[in-house]
């Protein structure tokens, strides 16, 4: 199983800070939207509805918002209509970055993510020319005391996990998109609550950043594109050299 580095850590600590934010839950509602608007409202045959259901739970989403969110998606409470877009491009440092977005506006959306490449000094690819660099992946994130890599692994290899990195009290747990569901339900089963559990993007190879001018100009304009609001998730190849982590962290 792989170590890793200072720079996943403090990745943790900042996406704990993000869920403090209002955008959360709006991000996660329309989730929860178009998973039941494609799949219908009953979890157990939803994988991609117990998703989000399981991510709304990591934040503490009320479940007076939860319930809103899956009947806006039965049409219950009006229709929902929203576009599933992915626009790719490179940013600082030639950081490959994959911008996914789930929107009521098309032209909206490409004008806001183009302007956010262009000031930040990246720019947007045609599509496929970084996606191939990204493959998805089942992914789960343990805190605390269940941060073990020898019990995590009794409970999750068997359930199809291909990959544990633990560092200090956070553990991440990496699989094929299929074996989802297994894994959550081994997870479940040993009582491991999990504080983040998706199908996302995983880097193939990843491009580490040396100076802390470069790693300062990525984050940015990581930041300033999960804040726009049709935006749903940013995925990008680099990670931070140990040696400049704190620094990133303190700017």
């Amino acid at each position: 199983m792989a170590g890793h580095s200072k720079w996943a850590n403090i990745k943790h600590k900042k996406a704990a800070a993000d869920k403090k934010k209002g955008k959360v839950f709006s991000r996660i509602a329309k989730e929860i939207m178009v998973a039941a608007k494609m799949g219908g409202g009953d979890a157990d045959s939803n994988p991609r509805l117990r998703s989000a259901l399981t991510s709304a739970k990591g934040v503490n989403m009320p479940n007076v918002n939860i319930d809103r969110a899956i009947k806006k998606g039965l049409g219950e409470l009006g229709d929902v209509v929203f576009e599933e877009l992915t626009y790719e491009g490179y940013g600082p440092a030639g950081v490959a970055v994959l911008v996914e977005c789930l929107t009521e506006n098309r032209n909206r959306s490409a004008s806001e993510v183009r302007m956010v490449f262009d000031r930040s000094g990246g720019n947007l690819a045609s599509s496929g020319a970084v996606a191939w660099m990204f493959h998805r992946k089942a992914h789960f994130v343990i805190t605390g005391e269940n941060a073990d890599e020898d019990k995590l692994m009794e409970i999750v290899l068997d359930a199809g996990a291909e990959d544990i990195e633990v560092d200090g009290e956070v553990a991440d747990i990496w699989g094929p998109p299929e074996s989802f569901e297994d894994i959550m339900k081994a997870l479940e089963e040993a009582g491991v609550a999990t504080d983040e559990a998706a199908v996302e993007r995983q880097p193939e190879n990843t491009v580490e950043l040396k100076e802390v001018k470069e790693g300062n100009s990525v984050l940015r304009m990581i930041d300033k594109l999960e804040d726009l609001d049709d935006v749903q998730a940013v995925t990008a190849n680099f990670e931070i050299a140990d040696e400049i982590a704190d620094q990133i962290e303190a700017d």
